[in-house]
């Protein structure tokens, strides 16, 4: 079992900046690769940005390229998401996961069908 937990997540202005963290524990973290999803109200769980076991690979959505970074931290079993320029759009429930094949191909995916464990969700919200 895969226990994911994610922080960092607050009220922020219009321009400002959150990182959020993903602490994972139960298997072996450095060998899956993670990704990071959003739920705004009333709308579908979308892909914002993933990252290879390795961290050699990234993706990220049209709307936070160039806003976002993905990074992990083998050696702590956590992956984070720093954002800037926040716009109120970005307002959400953000989730990481956690890649259901050991390895993959390397090349993180977009797909939510990818991803077999979840976190809980740390609300995001930009005041404008």
């Amino acid at each position: 079992q895969v226990h994911l937990v994610e922080s960092g997540g607050g009220l922020v202005q219009a321009g400002g900046s959150l990182r959020l963290s993903c602490a994972a524990s139960g298997r072996t973290f450095s060998s899956y690769a993670m990704g990071w999803f959003r739920q705004a109200p009333g709308k579908e769980r979308e892909f914002v940005a993933a990252i290879s076991w390795s961290g050699g690979n990234t993706q990220y959505s049209d709307s936070v390229k160039g806003r976002c970074t993905i990074s992990r931290d083998n050696a702590k079993n956590t992956v984070y998401l720093q954002m800037s320029s926040l716009k109120p759009e970005d307002t959400a429930v953000y989730y990481c996961a956690s890649d259901s094949a050991r390895y993959g191909s390397g090349w993180p995916s977009r797909q939510r069908n990818d991803y077999d464990y979840w976190g809980q969700g740390t609300q995001v919200s930009v005041s404008s």
